[in-house]
């Protein structure tokens, strides 16, 4: 078959998946064989981090390739204005099909349901796992609940086949596929109920982290083994006469077995979509995406959830195969971050970026890296900032940072500064360090060590400049010496 001019493209967004629970990433915990098979085919790239690690803001920087005090986008409690630019609408007015299944989270109603899509059916919210419902438009111009028996991964991956298989076939297509797995309550399906029941799992290196000596509001957050439910997120009851460390161990093997299993169903989805594109002669012409809108912490550091600036929950599993511009089995550890995605993907599909990307967005082609060209002026720092303060559930305060390629600076501004979503009240500043090459898990906060005063300078220096480069406003009260 010849190669198409114009390649279609199939991105997979899961929610919560963290990288190391993908085999290609090396975890030592799991094997994730059908999306080896994007990595095996394409490239793996290992320096990708979101530039807010929750659900919404994530996804609404990867559609409209800007950073959430531009997008709006800043908590769970803002949505999307769907008049804002994002890539999908970019690909259908250029002619491509397009469609999303699956998680939107980014709101509901005239104002903020999926636009640029011609057909579309989400869930409301997180949605469920099991039977769940979903939204999609009417004839109306309105939309309507239609309601699903089964699981909502295969259910998702259900619908996605049936839109390829009954799409114009002398037309490109994008399809989004956006799972709901893995993110809480980790229900896995019925394929997967008992793996993983007569092992135990490894408990990662961090495990025992009691947080001595980094920030006092990291210390204090609501994210530890203790902070699960045992009935929502263990479903199960706490059994008699554990000594704590024993219930923590407990509480790791019942949370992380449901999380993989929750993956493992994922893994086989992947596989369906991957095997459709082989039967149907399109593998070679379409690019896939697999990523997930953030990181998620396996018991690192004790805990689980995201939004903390540390590495786990930074740094997005990101895996693309195109044969006509990427080498099979190619590793990037350039830094790419989840705005670049949009004006990347558009690039790859032979869009003009100067005449169908507005100059508003923030993102940039790392095309030529995924060919292995990276460009001499390529980043080699990247800007985060997390805005929902002191959360009912998890009580993370309000920071941001920069990390490059040796370091990282961390900010904790601890103030709400009236973000929907952030609740005071507001505390003292905090700052943590840390030397990526001498302490790649992040257990050593340097600040305020005799012999950081140079590295500190210098990272303050380069977080300021990012704030100038993205439009970002600084907290008031975050000085260096504060």
């Amino acid at each position: 078959m010849a190669r198409r001019a114009r390649p279609n493209l199939v991105f997979i967004m899961s929610d919560d998946h963290a990288a190391h629970a993908i085999s290609a990433y090396g975890s030592r915990i799991n094997s994730t064989p059908h999306l080896d098979r994007i990595a095996a085919g394409g490239m793996r790239l290992d320096s990708a981090f979101c530039t807010n690690s929750i659900c919404a803001p994530s996804r609404a920087a990867i559609l409209t390739g800007t950073y959430n005090h531009v997008n709006g986008v800043t908590t769970l409690d803002t949505h999307l204005d769907n008049t804002l630019w994002t890539f999908p609408q970019a690909l259908r007015s250029a002619g491509w099909q397009t469609a999303l299944f699956g998680k939107w989270h980014l709101g509901h109603g005239a104002a903020h349901d999926p636009t640029g899509f011609d057909r579309w059916r989400i869930l409301p919210g997180q949605g469920h796992y099991h039977n769940p419902v979903f939204v999609e438009p009417d004839r109306d111009g309105g939309t309507r609940i239609v309601e699903r028996g089964g699981y909502v991964t295969d259910l998702i991956t259900d619908d996605c086949l049936r839109w390829l298989d009954e799409r114009d076939a002398d037309r490109p297509f994008a399809l989004f596929c956006h799972h709901k797995a893995p993110h809480r309550t980790w229900e896995p399906d019925a394929k997967h109920f008992s793996m993983y029941d007569d092992v135990d799992i490894a408990f990662p290196d961090t495990f025992r982290d009691d947080l001595a000596g980094r920030a006092e509001v990291v210390q204090a957050v609501r994210m530890r083994m203790m902070d699960l439910d045992p009935v929502t997120d263990l479903k199960a009851t706490v059994p008699p006469g554990m000594t704590l460390d024993e219930e923590i161990d407990w509480r790791y093997q019942r949370y992380i077995k449901d999380y993989l299993r929750v993956v493992a169903s994922i893994d086989d989805n992947v596989g369906r979509m991957l095997d459709w594109l082989d039967d149907a002669g399109l593998a070679d012409d379409t690019i896939v995406v697999y990523t997930s809108d953030q990181g998620f912490f396996l018991g690192d550091h004790g805990m689980f959830d995201k939004r903390l600036m540390y590495e786990e929950s930074l740094s997005m599993p990101l895996l693309i195969r195109h044969p006509a511009s990427i080498a099979p089995g190619s590793v990037g550890d350039d830094i790419v971050v989840n705005v670049d995605l949009g004006p990347t993907l558009l690039d790859l599909m032979g869009l003009d970026l100067e005449a169908d990307v507005p100059a508003h967005v923030q993102g940039r082609s790392f095309a030529p890296v995924l060919r292995g060209d990276t460009p001499q002026d390529w980043p080699t720092s990247m800007y985060y900032r997390y805005w929902m303060h002191n959360d009912g559930a998890h009580s993370v305060p309000a920071h941001y940072g920069v990390r490059t390629r040796t370091h990282k600076l961390i900010c904790y501004y601890n103030d709400p500064l009236d973000q929907p979503g952030a609740r005071p009240p507001s505390g003292p500043v905090e700052w943590e360090l840390f030397d990526l090459v001498a302490d790649p898990l992040e257990v050593h906060n340097l600040w305020g060590r005799p012999g950081t005063e140079g590295i500190t300078a210098e990272l303050f220096a380069e977080l300021t400049r990012l704030q100038m480069e993205v439009g970002d406003t600084p907290s008031p009260s975050a000085t260096p010496l504060a």
